[in-house]
């Protein structure tokens, strides 16, 4: 019997942000069954970068506020996510840095793999990225 779950983008907003409190017990179950193996939880990066965009758009919230919410869900280890090392270190650097997230990510990413070179016009994120290797 296959169990495995895809958890979008809104489940995890309702979660962070409980603005729907039938929707937040639905998630909150869910992430239960997955904490204790009922279900085999997965997500992907580019949940997590809607994520953080939704927090900041839709939400307004502010640079620190949406990394320690993006956080919680990156904290939750039985959530299969792929490169989790890599957008960990992204939310790392985006916090020490100017660059914005998904240039953080590309260079974690760049790290990751031992680039040793990056194409891009991009300034900021070029000169951060010659710092680093």
């Amino acid at each position: 019997m296959n169990n495995k779950v895809f958890v979008d983008t809104n489940y995890f907003l309702r979660y962070l942000v409980g603005d729907n409190k039938e929707q937040f017990e639905q998630v909150k179950q869910l992430l239960e069954e997955g904490l204790v193996g009922k279900a085999e939880l997965l997500t992907n990066n580019v949940v997590i970068f809607e994520i953080y965009w939704v927090l900041s758009s839709f939400y307004g919230e502010q640079k620190q506020k949406c990394i320690e919410l993006v956080d919680k869900i990156l904290q939750l280890e039985f959530v299969e996510l792929e490169d989790r090392e890599v957008i960990l270190e992204a939310v790392d650097m985006f916090l020490q840095t100017g660059l914005e997230f998904e240039d953080c990510y590309h260079l974690a990413y760049c790290m990751d793999r031992s680039v040793k070179s990056i194409a891009t016009f991009d300034r900021k994120m070029l000169k951060e990225f010659k710092q680093r290797v």
